[in-house]
């Protein structure tokens, strides 16, 4: 069988960050026609499921970069590669010379999420504070009181380029830490840096998800540098127009903008639905 993974931002969703009917309308094709497809999303299980949800996404999905898969069939997250304390701690002190809001995202052994984060300081911080609140299912709780036992998946924050450019190369020197970063949708002058575990990775996910569902062949689709070590493992990897440089050098070939519905034209195509 023949796997086809979207990333969702810049990818599957259009500029609303939603599913249009044109590709909902062809993720059912893909349905009735037997053909297998997941998704792999540095957003968490919360941030993404609403979005997805009646759309056929019936395979395990792959989130948080490849931190946690979940199984929708079974109800079931394998977890791993979490932040430890000293790196926590790191990309925290970072965040305060930035003069930024880190929002630190965690999961309990009840496989609950929480965010937690220090006061906020900016206006677009206490939008994106407000966007994380709505989400009746992940608490959003003061630092203080984040316990000791929680893992800590990821770490994010928005602000001005130069803040988060300063802590990305603050974090440069620990080995385990891997950060993203990219335009903020809200704004083109400010900045987001998401910041996990090196190891943890969508290319890993997908590799182990292949090997589990015994897939003969596995086709990507993305946009930006964490879809990179997804497209280093698929036969076949393509890029939206919207993409980063590198992310379309490193694909088969480029295909239309997420605004535009480009990943689910390219699926009509290719399979004449």
């Amino acid at each position: 069988m023949e796997l086809f993974v979207f990333d969702l931002d810049g990818t599957l969703l259009d500029n609303s960050s939603r599913i249009s009917v044109f590709t909902r309308d062809t993720l059912r094709e893909l349905e009735r026609n037997g053909i297998a497809y997941t998704v792999a999303t540095g957003r968490n299980l919360h941030a993404a499921k609403d979005i997805i949800a009646d759309h056929g996404f019936g395979l395990p999905h792959v989130y948080t970069n490849g931190v946690l898969v979940w199984d929708p069939r079974l109800e079931s997250i394998s977890l791993g590669n979490f932040l430890t304390i000293v790196e926590a701690r790191h990309i925290l002190a970072a965040a305060d010379q930035a003069d930024l809001t880190p929002f630190v995202h965690t999961i309990n052994k009840q496989h609950q999420h929480a965010i937690f984060h220090p006061p906020v300081r900016h206006s677009v911080e206490e939008r994106l504070l407000g966007v994380f609140a709505a989400r009746s299912e992940t608490p959003v709780k003061p630092l203080q009181a984040m316990p000791n036992d929680v893992q800590i998946t990821n770490i994010n924050m928005i602000g001005q380029n130069e803040s988060v450019d300063f802590v990305n190369d603050n974090i440069s020197n620990e080995p385990l830490l891997v950060a993203y970063s990219g335009p903020a949708m809200e704004d083109q002058s400010l900045k987001w840096i998401d910041i996990h575990h090196s190891e943890a990775s969508k290319g890993a996910a997908i590799a182990a998800l292949r090997e589990q569902l015994g897939a003969s062949r596995v086709i990507c689709f993305g946009d930006s540098d964490n879809d990179l070590s997804m497209f280093a493992i698929a036969d076949e990897s393509y890029a939206t127009s919207n993409a980063k440089d590198p992310v379309k050098a490193a694909a088969t070939a480029v295909i239309g903008h997420h605004h535009e519905d480009g990943v689910a034209r390219f699926l009509r195509e290719r399979f004449g639905l």
